[in-house]
């Protein structure tokens, strides 16, 4: 099933192009918003599964180019990231320790929404294509072996990033939880959508130019493995997010007027764009195309506009 918000928060379930408003049937669920009724539906799923699909297959739902799209968790408890999670197409010997970071539920903004990139001195801007996962059912102290028992489903997830901020080496919480930076969406597809979330193409489209196409396979340390990691140092409630990292090749820098599209297979394609009232400037090269020319440092220099050297 795939489940998403539209409008003024209504709760939708997609049918093929069109989107059946589902919101009378959980009104019961105990929630102050949007935010906390979707966790419960989530936590509550295995009783509400059946009037969705029924409402679903009966109701004509209304086209998406007619709706708003929203973010579908619109301010998840949690959000963890994996950090350099990826063996980066086999450059990397081993895979890097495993490490998360957490992104400020406040950064979540979802489709046709807009990333604003703020007037702080970073060296460069960028977005990270994603899956996440999201979180079935109470985590704490998870099993790898039995941890995809507590995935309810999956999305598209962007980690946006301003990097190159001071000090070095203690930048994580600013570089990751600016507002904005965490595009997620269109929709939540349930876990059983997706038969095998190690082997997914995930393709990001900056300005219609293909910058980011791997697969999933690729990942360091798996789902299992990171859900393990993560509830080992604190527990993970129904609708947490739980992103998987990137294959930093292919990363680019995200400017002004930018139109960014992210597509994880099976679940849609995210689309959303970039403003920067200060206008910066980058050259329009991913890191491994800076890399292959034999220019100094891991991304492109800033060529223009405030902050520029």
């Amino acid at each position: 099933m795939l489940l998403m918000y539209f409008d003024d928060f209504r709760l939708g379930v997609l049918k093929g192009d069109a989107v059946v408003d589902v919101t009378a049937l959980v009104e019961d669920i105990p929630h102050t918003g949007p935010h906390n009724l979707i966790s419960g539906l989530i936590e509550r799923f295995a009783d509400y599964r059946k009037k969705l699909e029924d409402a679903a297959a009966a109701g004509q739902g209304t086209p998406l180019d007619q709706v708003r799209i929203r973010p579908p968790l619109p301010k998840p408890g949690n959000i963890e990231c994996m950090a350099v999670n990826y063996m980066e197409d086999g450059t990397r010997s081993e895979p890097a320790p495993i490490n998360v970071f957490h992104k400020s539920p406040s950064a979540v903004i979802g489709h046709g929404d807009t990333m604003v990139l703020p007037d702080v001195p970073a060296t460069i801007f960028e977005g990270e294509a994603e899956i996440a996962l999201v979180i079935g059912k109470r985590a704490s102290n998870v099993k790898a072996a039995d941890a995809m028992q507590y995935v309810f489903g999956y999305m598209n997830f962007i980690d946006g990033s301003a990097r190159g901020l001071l000090p070095t080496g203690n930048t994580f919480y600013q570089m990751k939880s600016r507002d904005t930076f965490a595009p997620m969406g269109p929709y939540l597809a349930t876990a059983d959508e997706i038969p095998d979330p190690h082997k997914l193409q995930i393709r990001l489209w900056n300005n219609g130019v293909l910058m980011q196409d791997f697969n999933s396979d690729d990942m360091a340390h798996d789902m299992p493995r990171c859900i393990e990691f993560v509830t080992s140092i604190h527990t993970l409630e129904p609708g947490d997010v739980l992103a998987t990292g990137t294959n930093h090749r292919g990363l680019n820098p995200f400017m002004d007027g930018d139109e960014i599209e992210l597509e994880c297979e099976g679940l849609g394609r995210l689309k959303f764009n970039v403003r920067d009232d200060l206008k910066r400037n980058w050259a329009r090269i991913t890191r491994l195309q800076h890399q292959e020319s034999g220019a100094e440092g891991v991304s492109t220099p800033q060529l223009s506009g405030k902050y520029a050297k």
